[in-house]
């Protein structure tokens, strides 16, 4: 049933409980035996039980559509600001390309650059192959925090919000310093929510606000908060 359906469905619903109520007690007393009263007291209850009970599917409908609805826009919302974000540059560091951050030896930079052009791309599936072996070839690497958050983003962009949700808590248990920890935990967030997890998604927001109160993703947070 659409959501739009829903309002006249149960309206109707509830003039057919009032009308059989008002029915009953309206009948005159001597129309009916004990036994026979008994019987419509019994049925009438039935009815309004199904009543009730079709009611509370139809409203429980509803908010489940209104509960995706958000989740959605949560996710695309979740997909633009990581896209559009430039990746942090630790003070005094040398810029790449695009103003990436950048290292002395070139050929760490350069697998760097081209597993993040791939997902600033929305080449997913690539992007994350590319940035697991960035992670595995140099995992001392001052870029490999930002290459570890955008690998779990990767993982989320494709669904896989186990894979996201491991890679990204990993992330912020090593590096929870990093200018990326916030945005990680939102993610992760995300993730969990796809999940149905809502009590673990609830205490990762509640922690970005605790731990990172002056950030972005502390504002985010809150505000995602008052969706759950």
């Amino acid at each position: 049933m659409r959501a739009s359906a829903l309002t006249p469905f149960i309206s109707r619903t509830l003039l057919a409980t009032s009308l059989a109520a008002a029915a009953l007690v309206s009948a005159p007393a001597h129309a009916f035996s004990d036994d026979e009263a008994r019987r419509a007291i019994l049925e009438l209850r039935q009815q309004i039980k199904q009543i009730t009970e079709q009611n509370q599917r139809a409203t429980l409908q509803l908010a489940g559509q209104i509960d995706a609805l958000q989740l959605e826009v949560m996710r695309l919302r979740d997909q633009v600001e990581l896209a559009s974000r430039p990746v942090p540059t630790a003070q005094g560091q040398q810029q790449g390309r695009g103003g990436q951050q950048a290292v002395a030896d070139p050929q760490e930079q350069g697998t760097y650059e081209g597993a993040i052009d791939l997902f600033r791309k929305g080449q997913y599936k690539e992007a994350a192959e590319a940035l697991s072996a960035f992670v595995a070839l140099y995992p001392q690497s001052e870029l490999t925090p930002t290459a570890e958050f955008y690998l779990g983003s990767s993982h989320y962009a494709l669904k896989d919000f186990k894979g996201a949700i491991s890679q990204l808590q990993n992330m912020v248990q090593t590096h929870p310093d990093n200018d990326r920890a916030p945005d990680a935990l939102l993610v992760v967030a995300g993730g969990q929510i796809e999940l149905n997890d809502r009590a673990a998604a609830k205490a990762t927001l509640q922690r970005i606000v605790r731990d990172y109160p002056q950030t972005p993703a502390a504002d985010t947070a809150g505000k995602r908060l008052q969706l759950l």
